[in-house]
């Protein structure tokens, strides 16, 4: 049966049972084309995962393996899955996913952070282009004395099309890279993002400079007519920003501002249809249309929640599933087996070299003359700075669409693309030493404490819902006495927890946190912002007095976060970890509803408790609140190191004038896990807190026969607040462990058996709960072979 190309190609077949080949019909050839291009890139991604390589690198290596290069060299399999015929309605789909990942990409970009970023990044951005570009009027020339036909091509066009090719950074492509390697929100990661963003920025207009050079197709044309487009380009820049802008800004306000779904639908739905309307403008004028949806995502305000809905609502649509599609209609253009010759695999050494030393060698001496950063700094940054990605893909694509590069120069440059990027994370994972990660404030030595007994607590939060529950623990802990006996200042470092993923959404989230810091913020306090809520509520109580507010933020994987707050524990040498539990509970209408955090949020928590130096806390908050008539507390005390933690945490809170402990003690008779040095110990640390607080408190103790229904009728009860209760994993009588297994299943891994129990969503409890963890072994300070990724604003 032939291939139906004959004046029009039909969208889809009759079946299977009508004797056709679907394959020869273009919509159900797009599906199978997109899901083995989909399929092929993640199983590369995963493979390649433990090499912890980007996944544009597993993108571009599946697009060359479907192409001439590999898979595609089977005849058979071309014209069955890939003919050509197929090739220019492929290329259609991805386009329109690469222009919507153009507008998602200025819509990460924010101009005032750019803007805000100081001398030395755009010295750093400066110097990574224009070295890189002076190389590459050599490396022009030796290619079009080698490669026969390209001096057909213009040299002004061949010439710039090369250097932005070889001088771009990959902004999107570095931020995963720099999360990867825990470096996003230090200083090099800080510098780095700055820079790439300004480079970023330049590229744009580099390349714009050279679409309108190429014109049509390679053909010399009229100067005349370059310079029409470019002006055109210009004029549509201006349009853009003094029009468009104020017209967005007014839109993005109208959606955040109404309740109404309607409305904030309609004002999305309008702004995508702009993306291709200005996509189609920017195309009318000669230019590609990508700039239209990248200059479109440009000027959307970024200080609100609209530019997040636009994220959020096509993402992962786009990433995952369109732009695909284009590293594939890229891979199909790149025949690697044109390059045979030992001369053209010179060329190829030729130009990864140069790519190579140009922007290494010229972000390697800003970064020493004008920065003054370390040498094995100044040389990651250099590496970090030369990383490619899609935006080189796109340049070289064009370049091949304007017929200025040629299947042999396609071809290398493709590979020099792949491998500079590919060497990134290995090259700055041996340049880069864990110890030189943190920010030059972490490096002063530590003031010398003048009260022995300040508390330093390290408190971890998700949002804003955490940040209630920790300021209402953190002020039962404040002590209002000022005397030898006790300090009276408690110093909180406040870590807000950010999970870092591939999503477009993070980067745009690791922006924010740059431009406004945490949670000092001493700018504006933009609406529905997490990070402005949480930073305002402990600027708020930093006011207070008593309490010292540091502020740092951890922005990792899941996998990765208990290192961060391991790392920052020990170098704050802090004496206790509060955690936020992985579940909380609202109210919707008259029913309590769970909400769970995720599965990666527990084992993080898991991890911390099994692996942290210090004391460790989990709050399981129900609503925790220190109202008016203040707050009651119930310290259950049934023995052990973690109970005697818990005891001491609430010998602070004894002190707050507004807090009414109660300490509830069960005893242990018979056959017990408990030995009698450790019965000593339990008896001689109740002894002393009720000889120290014995007026201030309410004291009993119970039978420890009956702990279960005790301890579960003491939450149920709504007479507490807030229960401290230690973690105490193993140490209990045998009786009551059956008894605990036979109450429910252990769900909270993290949790011994009496907290899991109180943590249990189905026993009706009402107090919220403190868990408490005393490790047995403390590590000694400055062990830590973690390289942190987190922002402190002010270290003590």
């Amino acid at each position: 049966m032939g291939f139906n190309v004959t004046n029009s190609i039909k969208t889809s077949s009759d079946g299977v049972w009508q004797g056709e080949n679907t394959l020869h019909y273009a919509f159900p050839l797009l599906i199978i084309q997109t899901t083995l291009v989909v399929f092929l890139s993640r199983l590369l991604a995963f493979l390649l995962k433990p090499l912890r390589q980007p996944k544009v690198v597993a993108e571009i290596l599946a697009g060359i393996m479907l192409g001439p290069s590999a898979f595609g060299r089977n005849k058979t399999f071309t014209n069955c899955i890939f003919p050509s015929w197929s090739t220019p309605i492929l290329e259609c789909v991805s386009n329109i996913g690469l222009l919507f990942f153009l507008f998602l990409v200025g819509l990460e970009l924010d101009l005032n952070t750019i803007h805000k970023s100081g001398k030395k990044a755009i010295g750093i951005a400066f110097a990574g282009i224009s070295l890189p570009f002076l190389f590459s009027i050599g490396v022009a020339f030796v290619l079009r004395k080698i490669i026969k036909g390209i001096d057909s091509v213009g040299y002004g066009e061949f010439f710039l099309f090369i250097g932005v090719s070889l001088s771009i950074t990959a902004f999107p492509v570095l931020a995963r890279i720099l999360a990867e390697l825990r470096l996003l929100t230090t200083q090099i990661g800080e510098m780095a993002m700055a820079a790439a963003a300004f480079n970023d920025v330049a590229a744009w207009i580099l390349l714009a400079l050279a679409i309108a050079l190429a014109g049509g197709g390679g053909v010399h044309h009229s100067p005349l007519i370059s310079l029409w487009v470019f002006l055109s380009g210009i004029g549509f820049v201006v349009f853009m920003f003094l029009i468009i802008r104020p017209i967005m800004i007014w839109v993005a306000k109208k959606s955040s501002n109404g309740n109404n779904n309607i409305v904030e639908e309609t004002c999305i739905c309008l702004t995508l249809v702009g993306v291709m309307l200005f996509g189609f403008m920017t195309d009318f004028i000669g230019i590609h249309a990508i700039f239209g949806g990248f200059i479109f995502g440009l000027i959307i305000p970024k200080n609100g929640d609209f530019s997040e809905k636009l994220i959020l609502r096509i993402e992962d649509f786009v990433s995952g599933l369109l732009l695909p599609l284009y590293f594939a209609s890229s891979g199909i253009k790149t025949n690697i087996s044109q390059i045979h010759s030992v001369k053209a695999w010179g060329l190829v050494v030729l130009v990864v070299s140069t790519a190579c030393v140009g922007k290494v060698l010229g972000t390697f001496v800003v970064g020493i003359m004008l920065c003054s950063m370390p040498m094995r700094e100044a040389l990651a940054l250099g590496f970090l700075m030369n990383t490619k990605g899609l935006v080189e893909l796109i340049v070289l694509n064009i370049g091949k669409e304007k017929k200025v590069l040629d299947d042999e120069t396609f071809a290398i440059l493709v590979i020099m693309a792949l491998f500079t990027t590919f060497i990134t994370t290995p090259i700055v994972m041996a340049i880069h030493k864990p110890s030189s990660t943190q920010n030059p404030q972490l490096e002063k030595p530590q003031k010398k404490i003048k009260k022995q007994n300040n508390l330093r607590i390290l408190a971890c939060l998700r949002g804003p819902r955490d940040a209630r529950a920790l300021i209402n623990l953190i002020e039962s802990l404040r002590s209002e006495k000022n005397n030898n006996n006790y300090a009276s200042v408690t110093k909180l470092y406040v870590m807000r927890l950010v999970e870092f993923t591939d999503r477009l959404s993070s980067i745009s989230m690791v922006q924010r946190a740059r431009k406004n810091g945490f949670p000092f913020i001493g700018r504006v306090l933009f609406r529905d912002d997490a990070t402005d809520q949480v930073g305002a509520a402990f600027e708020a109580y930093s006011t207070l007095g008593k309490v010292i507010v540091r502020p740092t933020m951890a922005i990792s994987g899941l996998s990765d976060l208990d290192e961060d707050i391991i790392h920052v524990a020990e170098k704050k040498r802090v004496e206790l970890i509060i955690l936020p539990f992985d579940k909380y509970w609202q109210m919707e209408g008259n029913e309590e509803v769970e909400i769970h955090a995720g599965h990666g949020w527990r084992m993080a928590n898991e991890r911390v408790m099994s692996q942290a130096w210090c004391s460790v806390a989990v709050v399981v908050d129900r609503g925790l609140q220190l109202v008016d008539n203040g707050m009651r507390i119930c310290i259950v005390f049934f023995g052990g190191a973690d109970c005697s933690k818990a005891l001491e945490i609430g010998s602070r809170m004894v002190e707050h004038p507004a807090i009414r402990v109660t300490l509830v003690r069960f005893i242990h008779h018979g056959s017990t896990n408990f030995d009698e040095v450790e019965r000593t110990l339990d008896d001689s640390t109740i002894a002393e807190f009720k000889m120290k607080w014995g007026k201030q408190i309410v004291y009993s103790e119970k039978e420890a026969n009956n702990l279960v229904n005790e301890v579960l009728e003491i939450g149920k009860s709504g007479e507490f607040e807030l229960m401290i209760i230690g973690n105490n994993k193993s140490k209990f009588p045998q009786g009551i462990m059956a008894k605990l297994f036979d109450e429910q299943q252990l769900n909270n891994s993290e949790f011994g058996p009496l907290a899991n129990l109180l943590a249990s969503s189905d026993k009706g409890i009402k107090s919220s709960v403190l868990v408490i963890q005393q490790q047995q072994q403390e590590a000694k300070f400055g062990n830590s072979k973690v390289a942190s990724s987190f922002i402190d604003k002010d270290i003590v």
